[in-house]
């Protein structure tokens, strides 16, 4: 069996799922023909058990890719801050950098204290961060660096990692 580097296999998911839909398609199109009342419909192109066939191999690429996938990203790791991750983990632990990234920048940019509008005429109030802004934004522009370094280690075990699918009907 043919190996392929596991950022392969990734990018493949997506091709087979577009072919899952353009075989769909393709069924659609050849299941039905218009005629007029009394006359032979003529088939154009592939017969429908020619194409269900082949969308029932792709599902079947499919489903053994993925698997193939998900077993890669469970049994291969990366070393991240002195910890052993498997992939899959380290690649939820990206997004979860990513989505602190975008709620500390936006803690960073509060003033300290501002005016507050929305009470009464007569007493003035203010809302007061709780927090130092400051603070927030550093600490976003460290993360945002250990997301990047994290996303770097994860692109590169994925061209490391081989696994075994024969690409040859998509590529």
């Amino acid at each position: 069996m043919k190996k392929i580097p596991l950022a392969e296999g990734v990018k493949l998911k997506s091709i087979i799922t577009r072919k899952i839909q353009e075989l769909i398609s393709e069924i659609q199109f050849v299941s039905h023909a218009v005629v007029e009342k009394g006359e032979t419909p003529k088939t154009s192109g592939r017969k429908l058990v020619e194409v269900e066939a082949e969308l029932a191999r792709v599902r079947k690429d499919a489903r053994t890719l993925d698997k193939l996938i998900y077993r890669a990203n469970i049994d291969h790791t990366v070393t991240f801050k002195g910890e052993e991750l498997p992939i899959v983990e380290a690649i939820e632990l990206a997004t979860q950098l990513r989505a602190d990234v975008t709620l500390y920048k936006e803690l960073g940019q509060s003033e300290k204290e501002t005016l507050y509008h929305g009470g009464s005429e007569s007493v003035i109030f203010y809302s007061v961060a709780l927090y130092e802004p400051e603070e927030y934004r550093k600490r976003a522009n460290e993360m945002e660096k250990d997301a990047h370094r994290l996303s770097n280690l994860i692109n590169a075990k994925n061209y490391q990692v081989e696994i075994e699918f024969d690409d040859s009907h998509y590529i």
